[in-house]
């Protein structure tokens, strides 16, 4: 997920990708400590998707607060 492509989205469709993303998240923690894991990478990646999301979040919230 690039952060070009998440400035397109709007605020509803942003907090929506952190709830989907953090359900993945918490997914993946699972099936790491089940042993069930293919990917152990995917955990970072989409931790690093949680925070770019939050990131364009924060920084529309700082855009509207200084107008």
């Amino acid at each position: 997920m690039k952060a070009k492509e998440l400035r397109d989205k709007s605020v509803v469709e942003l907090n929506q990708s952190v709830v989907d993303l953090k359900t993945e998240l918490f997914n993946l923690r699972f099936q790491l400590a089940t042993g069930e894991l293919d990917n152990p990478m995917r955990i970072n990646k989409v931790k690093k998707d949680i925070a770019r999301v939050k990131t364009v979040l924060r920084e529309r919230e700082l855009n509207v607060n200084a107008q």
